[in-house]
Order: structure tokens, then C-alpha cells, then sequence
């Protein structure tokens, strides 16, 4: 016998699907993937993994990067390509071996938001574009500044139940990259 809570909660998860699930659907003309619930779910998975990437940048106590990764992915910054592991740790001065990079200059605040996110669920791969904006406020109190923006187009491969960066391009300008399919 199910207690009234417990019958409330059903109640507000059923509606709260419905609602993001017809806020997901598509519009006459518009190519849209169909909504489950499990696809739902795989794309707010997909989503906070790449927020919690973002919000890694600027931390003074940052997740290793490397860790958002599969085993075999590849980190395209650029012409320059860096694969597996210790390759994305190349990328942001970590490997082993490698010579620590001069710390930034002192700021007030270093933020990186992301917008737009388009995230296509393949069963247990996915890709998403999105655009980011890092943002620098040099001394308290000053305007905050913007330092770069640009897209990202990523693949994502379902890994022991996590979801993890396959590829994940960074370009400016609005070419897709060569071959990107959704």
C-alpha cells in the first residue's frame, strides 16, 4: 500500500516529465530526436557532466580533467590534437613528467558559462554542441570582461554506466567541423 507521499512524489515526477517532454517537442519543420524518459535522463547526465566540466575551470581544487574522459578519447584544441589520457593531461599542463605551467595572473574572478546546449542521445553514444564564454573579473568590484567565446562539438560514449567525452572539439567561427553529424 503506497502512503500519500509516497503517491504525491509519483504524482510531481509524472508531471514534471510531461512538462520537460512537451517542452521538448518538436516544433512543425524542426528535426528533433523523440523523447523518453530514458533519453531525458541520458541528456541531463550528458549536461551535468559537462557543467561540472566548465565549473572546473578557475578552481583552485579542480577535478582532474582527464577523469571526464574515456580511456581513448581525444581533446582537439585548435590544429593541435591530444589523445588518451595522458594526452588531455598534456593539454592542461598535468602529465607526467611535464613541466608545471606559470600560474595565471591574479584575478578577482575566472568564470565559464555555456549556452545553447544541443544534446543528441545514439543508445549508449551521444553529441552535443554547445557555446561557452569565459569570463575575467580582474579586481572586485570591476565589470566583468569577456576573454574568449567559441563552440564546442563533442561525442560522448556511455562508459561502466557514466557517460564520458569520446572527442571534444573546440572552434571558433561557425563552421561545423569536418564530418560532425548530431
Amino acid at each position: 500500500m503506497k502512503s500519500q507521499f509516497a503517491n504525491q512524489l509519483s504524482t510531481v515526477l509524472l508531471g514534471t516529465l510531461t512538462v520537460a517532454a512537451l517542452a521538448l517537442a518538436p516544433s512543425p519543420g524542426a528535426r528533433a530526436q523523440e523523447v523518453t524518459a530514458e533519453t531525458l535522463v541520458d541528456r541531463l547526465q550528458i549536461q551535468d557532466l559537462i557543467t561540472r566540466y566548465y565549473n572546473n575551470f578557475g578552481r583552485e581544487n579542480a577535478e582532474n580533467f582527464a577523469d571526464f574522459y574515456a580511456s581513448d578519447a581525444e581533446l582537439i584544441l585548435g590544429d593541435r590534437h591530444f589523445k588518451g589520457r595522458d594526452g588531455i593531461m598534456e593539454a592542461y599542463g598535468r602529465a607526467p613528467g611535464q613541466a608545471p605551467r606559470p600560474p595565471p595572473p591574479a584575478r578577482y574572478s575566472f568564470i565559464v558559462t555555456i549556452g545553447n546546449p544541443l544534446i543528441v542521445v545514439h543508445g549508449k553514444t551521444a553529441t552535443a554542441q554547445l557555446v561557452y564564454t569565459e569570463y575575467v573579473i580582474e579586481k572586485q568590484g570591476e565589470a566583468a570582461t569577456v576573454r574568449t567565446q567559441g563552440k564546442e562539438y563533442s561525442t560522448f560514449v556511455k562508459v561502466d554506466g557514466h557517460w564520458r567525452y569520446k572527442t571534444r572539439q573546440i572552434k571558433g567561427g561557425t563552421e561545423l567541423p569536418a564530418g560532425w553529424k548530431e
